[in-house]
């Protein structure tokens, strides 16, 4: 499966040392802002050993419509700016690329602009793309339906200098219909980010956790995302289309 990267970021470049370790995806390309870094491969700025071709390009002097057609993919993954969509979005529609983007915050138009070329291509969008988040996500919404009457808190923990309260825990908080007084925010040393829900029912308690190891965990997330959507038709995708199959249990007779 032929990949094309747009961003080449912290988050960017740990995706991609993934896709160039997983021998089912081929890195094709990589776009990213600035001229530093163009015409060099991704693999060998990430000292990783990969035949896919993963070359840097630039945005500053590139024609987003002759460039896609030289050089064509299966799937855009988006770890860029919220508006780069609207530079590559219909181009890559017309083509029949499908598109993943997992951009945290998008404005009401750009959300528009990817339900209309979910009418083309398939699109898929989280703002957390982990596997292990969604999963959580998923499994606390099951146990709200269960007992929507149950005691909810959510506990999220970062590094000492991230400020304000966690996107994950406020879309956790937003998935589980709770207030975001009902987050607690820890600030400690150097964790890279941990999320808990606390379900208090009379005399027991159940508790999801999540906690990110290494930024990587965004590249395991696409892949099983790109593997997910493969086979389906056109259309505007989350976590739950992809995550709803697998919860789904056979009849043992």
């Amino acid at each position: 499966m032929k990949i094309g990267l747009i961003g080449f970021g912290k988050t960017g470049r740990a995706v991609a040392s993934v896709i160039l370790g997983n021998t089912d995806f081929c890195l094709e390309w990589v776009l990213r802002k600035t001229e530093k870094l163009e015409n060099r491969s991704a693999s060998e700025f990430l000292g990783l050993q990969s035949d896919d071709p993963g070359i840097i390009h630039s945005t500053e002097n590139l024609d987003i419509n002759s460039f896609l057609t030289e050089n064509p993919v299966d799937f855009i993954i988006d770890f860029a700016l919220p508006d780069t969509i609207c530079q590559y979005g219909e181009i890559a529609a017309k083509r029949n690329i499908g598109i993943i983007s997992a951009i945290s915050h998008y404005a009401d138009s750009e959300k528009k602009l990817l339900k209309t070329l979910s009418e083309t291509t398939k699109v898929f969008w989280s703002p957390n793309i982990t596997l292990g988040v969604n999963y959580l996500l998923f499994a606390g919404k099951f146990l709200k339906k269960i007992a929507p009457w149950v005691d909810i808190v959510v506990i999220e923990e970062h590094f000492k200098q991230k400020t304000g309260i966690s996107g994950t825990a406020i879309k956790i908080a937003e998935a589980l219909d709770i207030n975001e007084s009902e987050i607690n925010s820890v600030r400690a040393g150097g964790m890279v980010g941990k999320h808990e829900v606390i379900f208090g029912f009379p005399y027991q308690t159940v508790r999801l956790i999540h906690e990110s190891i290494s930024r990587e965990a965004f590249g395991n997330g696409v892949i099983f995302v790109a593997q997910n959507l493969s086979g389906k038709s056109k259309g505007l995708y989350n976590f739950e289309d992809i995550l709803l199959p697998y919860f789904t249990l056979e009849n043992q007779n």
